[in-house]
């Protein structure tokens, strides 16, 4: 439900989730730095037009990261990443 949430708020804002996610993090102060990933240019393209979103506080809010808990990978992942 959360994903679906996401997804759709990015719609609205007519951006991708990975956009709005990125244009979360920025929204979170001066001492946040996110190091985005990428193998291609057009999603290098993508994260840098990421940062003309804009998003009012309300918004900003709308998705607490007390909301989003988890591991990052399933538990097989898990064990080679923790070596």
């Amino acid at each position: 439900p959360l994903a679906d949430r996401l997804d759709l708020f990015a719609r609205r804002k007519g951006c991708t989730a990975s956009q709005l996610a990125l244009a979360w993090l920025l929204a979170q102060g001066n001492d946040i730095v996110p190091i985005p990933g990428t193998k291609r240019i057009k999603y290098l393209e993508m994260n840098v037009a990421a940062t003309a979103i804009r998003l009012a506080p309300d918004e900003a809010a709308a998705l607490p990261p007390e909301s989003v808990v988890g591991a990052r990978y399933p538990e097989g992942g898990m064990r080679v990443v923790n070596r």
